[in-house]
């Protein structure tokens, strides 16, 4: 796709849909494949991360098929030899080799550049644990060769600062193990809203968890279910609902609903705070910001909903006052530096911005016309494409990253002023 020219947004009231949530419908997925049962997913469309996991799935010899609901699942065996591509998807790159490695084989992993330039700390922990690899390229990064013979250790540690996904991980690897394991968790995010997430899917999925102080003892699953079903993706909801108070305008967005485990659904929280009316019903969650004319800035830790640093920070300079986000220094290590990609791009509009290693202060100013870097970052593009709704004059230099989790994220902007 060229460039994207965003339009501004003209309706006042607005319903879309979002696809499936990817942290819980790749979670659903590997405990479906690794329980060696049949369980039925019911879930909404999804995007290249998901598909990259299908497809190893299927090179491990699990059957995944689409069904009118969602996907079939049905994992009897799992090869213990394959060359498997976890392209650009986190979730895979860090569940699937961990739980492989669980398991035990021979497995030659490969990954798109971006995925090749990101460490993973857990493959350190899994050497630990008495996994070989052989690196093509860096220490510690894909593509590598790994060979286990399974993994029986019944303590294990993590730390959670660099990623939750680490730690899940392993969660989701004991659940269909066989034998309790007890994860020691260090760091700021011991008890994180991913790591919630994990634990909730796992007792779904017939685990049982028990949780002392930092530590999580998970005994393996006896009862799997059936049927399973995915929620909506609130985090690609947010940019859509953060137009209740960018706009001044009323957005449903089906099959959202404030109890949902994601941990984004915080950020509503935020928008509630300055005067967007929140109402649940049966369709999905709508949030109404028709009655606010103003907003202050924001000053808030976002250490455990940092996704939503981005859309913030397009909310940022429309605010009266600065707004000042902190706890991300994480996200400096993800699909790009996202702290550093703020402030280029805000910067590059006109608006002030000031970054530090753990956060980043932005000050209200008039946006110029101008065009996002979005440094092949999925939630660069899908954020920064916020201020062009409210001002027209944005353009997004590479629409085609959002594929990775919102596939027709576009062709979704072009219909709300339909």
């Amino acid at each position: 796709m060229n460039p994207y020219l965003v339009k501004k947004l003209e309706r006042h009231e607005i319903a879309v849909n979002v696809p499936a949530s990817k942290s819980i419908l790749n979670r659903a997925l590997m405990l479906s494949a690794f329980s060696g049962r049949e369980i039925q997913l019911a879930a909404g469309p999804y995007a290249q991360d998901t598909r990259a996991l299908i497809d190893c799935l299927l090179r491990l010899g699990v059957q995944v098929r689409p069904t009118e609901a969602g996907l079939s699942v049905c994992g009897k065996e799992i090869a213990r030899e394959a060359t498997l591509d976890v392209g650009s998807a986190g979730t895979v790159a860090r569940f699937l080799t961990t739980m492989l490695a669980f398991r035990g084989g021979n497995y030659r992993f490969t990954a798109s550049p971006q995925m090749t330039a990101r460490p993973m700390d857990i493959l350190a922990a899994l050497e630990k644990a008495g996994v070989c690899f052989e690196y093509s390229g860096a220490e510690g990064h894909f593509p590598f060769r790994m060979r286990s013979a399974g993994i029986s250790d019944s303590q294990m540690q993590l730390d959670t600062d660099t990623s939750t996904q680490y730690a899940s991980g392993v969660l989701l690897a004991a659940a269909v193990g066989t034998a309790p394991l007890t994860l020691t968790l260090t760091g700021k995010r011991t008890f994180g809203s991913y790591i919630r997430m994990t634990v909730r899917m796992l007792q779904d999925f017939g685990a049982r968890c028990e949780r002392c102080e930092d530590a999580l003892t998970v005994f393996p699953a006896t009862n799997f279910p059936t049927q399973y079903c995915v929620e909506s993706d609130v985090s690609a909801a947010c940019y859509f609902y953060a137009l209740s108070l960018l706009c001044g305008c009323r957005v449903t967005v089906y099959g959202v609903h404030r109890d949902s485990m994601q941990g984004d659904i915080r950020f509503l929280q935020l928008l509630e705070e300055r005067g967007v009316v929140l109402s649940d019903g049966q369709d999905g969650l709508t949030a109404d910001g028709s009655k606010v004319t103003s907003y202050p800035g924001f000053e808030i830790d976002m250490r455990d909903f940092s996704d939503q640093s981005l859309t913030l920070a397009a909310l940022a300079p429309f605010a009266a006052t600065p707004t000042v986000i902190r706890g991300i220094g994480h996200s400096r290590m993800q699909e790009c530096d996202r702290v550093e990609a703020i402030r280029t791009n805000l910067t590059a509009l006109g608006v002030p911005c000031e970054t530090e290693k753990d956060g980043v202060r932005i000050f209200p100013a008039p946006i110029r016309p101008g065009c996002i870097k979005t440094f092949g970052d999925h939630r660069v593009a899908m954020a920064f494409s916020l201020i062009g709704l409210r001002t027209g004059g944005i353009t997004i230099d590479d629409p085609d990253c959002c594929k990775k989790t919102f596939e027709n994220f576009f062709t979704v902007l072009d219909g709300l002023n339909a």
